[in-house]
């Protein structure tokens, strides 16, 4: 199902397949030989989704551009089922497995390895060819360092300097969950004036 969103219509190459359960909403650009699978979602919010060649998004992912951080994806990049890319700038050949979450701001540089329920932090920064093991995190500019689950605290040392509040919600650290979600009905309610478009095929 494309929709458009803020005006801005999804482009589907030709060579491109959408799942007719899969979701491109407003301006999400697919490359050549693009592949989203049943139920996935790549929603330009108010900022762009833009993939490469020979990508793939796999059942249930969620792709999500913003304005200060569209999602661009690189090519021959397989974003796995229920992984999360919100955001972020994923380089040329990544692996990001099942259940893997990329926060904004984020970078994955090429050839690297998200694995399974694994997580780049918010403005982190993950070398040309870096493995994060399953569960782990990694956080940290200009390089990101690597932890496993149960250093939550030299974790936070780091995490807590990447500014995940004002990155993804505009609003400092301590801001509370009733301020913070009084201002996120209205940004998503963009989605209000949403159109289907019927004149567009949904796959190729």
């Amino acid at each position: 199902m494309l929709i458009e969103h803020r005006g801005q219509r999804p482009i589907v190459p030709a060579s491109a397949y959408v799942a007719p359960s899969a979701v491109p909403c407003g301006a999400v650009v697919l490359g050549e030989g693009a592949r989203v699978l049943h139920g996935a979602v790549l929603t330009a919010e108010d900022g762009e989704v833009r993939t490469g060649a020979d990508v793939v998004v796999m059942e249930n992912a969620l792709v999500r551009g913003r304005r200060r951080h569209p999602a661009i994806i690189g090519d021959a990049v397989l974003v796995g089922p229920h992984a999360h890319v919100n955001g972020a700038r994923i380089e040329d050949e990544v692996f990001v497995a099942t259940g893997a979450s990329v926060f904004p701001g984020a970078v994955v540089g090429a050839g690297s390895e998200l694995r399974i329920n694994s997580v780049l932090h918010a403005n982190s920064v993950l070398p040309p060819g870096t493995v994060v093991p399953i569960g782990w995190i990694a956080a940290g500019a200009p390089r990101a360092q690597l932890f496993s689950p149960d250093r939550h605290d030299e974790l936070w040392e780091v995490q807590r300097e990447l500014d995940f509040p004002g990155t993804v919600y505009g609003v400092p650290r301590g801001t509370s969950m009733r301020d913070i979600m009084a201002r996120q009905p209205g940004h998503f309610g963009a989605h209000l004036d949403d159109r289907v478009i019927e004149d567009g095929p949904s796959a190729h």
